[in-house]
């Protein structure tokens, strides 16, 4: 049998990189997308072909729509066939109130957060879909617990992306749920990945895990968990919803 092939955007780092590692030693093969640093990615890359999968690595910034097209038309020349994706890509931008915020930089955020997510989605639409000749999968968007909490004084311009990819997440699974197509989101709350140094917070995790009801951030290899698990046939009757990965917040 063939094996599952996934795209991961943002699969270098973080929850991305926890999935990909997760996903390569359960069978699938693998497509990562990376902005910046080739190095992670390559670690990575090398992580899960260890594991026995195919591993291919990608660059490509999904916030411009040239790029998502160049980064579809690789895969298809490289792969040929896709199965699962997940939308992980993603930005915080620089925290601090609104009024004080760069607009350049909340551009950015959506950019990325949103329209290249949804474009992501397109593509795959496009080659999974029974409606399009595909074979059905699965997509699954990172959300976040941020359009709960809002992120007020930090980033309220990214709970305002998260909670467009909720909705996002709802319109589409409904849209292709005969599709043979699976459309859900992971919304994790506090992690314990980067993301929170990038945006100026490098010490967010540890002042803020007191107020988790768990006590503690998630380690991203358990929301990874979550979302291998949406991946599998396991959770073939889940669709067109957003499960919270949050530790009770």
């Amino acid at each position: 049998m063939e094996r599952p092939v996934v795209l991961i955007t943002g699969g270098s780092r973080g929850i991305g990189a926890a999935t990909a590692r997760m996903a390569a030693a359960r069978g699938y093969d693998l497509a990562l997308t990376f902005q910046s640093d080739a190095k992670a990615a390559d670690e990575v890359r090398s992580d899960c072909t260890r594991a026995g999968a195919r591993c291919e690595i990608f660059q490509a910034d999904l916030a411009s729509p040239a790029e998502v097209g160049r980064l579809f038309e690789a895969f298809d020349a490289t792969f040929g066939r896709l199965t699962h994706v997940v939308n992980n890509a993603g930005t915080v931008g620089k925290a601090g109130r609104l009024d004080e915020a760069d607009p350049e930089m909340i551009r950015q955020c959506i950019d990325l957060n949103v329209t290249g997510a949804i474009l992501v989605a397109r593509e795959a639409v496009r080659r999974m879909s029974l409606r399009n000749g595909g074979t059905g999968g699965v997509i699954v968007n990172l959300s976040s617990g941020a359009p709960e909490n809002g992120c007020a004084g930090e980033y309220v311009w990214y709970a305002g992306t998260k909670g467009a990819i909720n909705a996002f997440t709802l319109g589409l699974g409904r849209e292709v749920a005969r599709e043979g197509l699976r459309v859900v989101a992971v919304a994790p709350g506090l992690t314990d990945t980067e993301i929170h140094a990038r945006g100026g917070q490098p010490g967010r995790v540890q002042r803020n895990a007191a107020i988790v009801p768990v006590g503690r951030a998630a380690q991203p290899e358990e929301v990874a968990e979550v979302i291998l698990f949406l991946m599998s046939d396991a959770a073939s009757y889940a669709t067109a919803a957003v499960w919270r990965v949050s530790g009770g917040r």
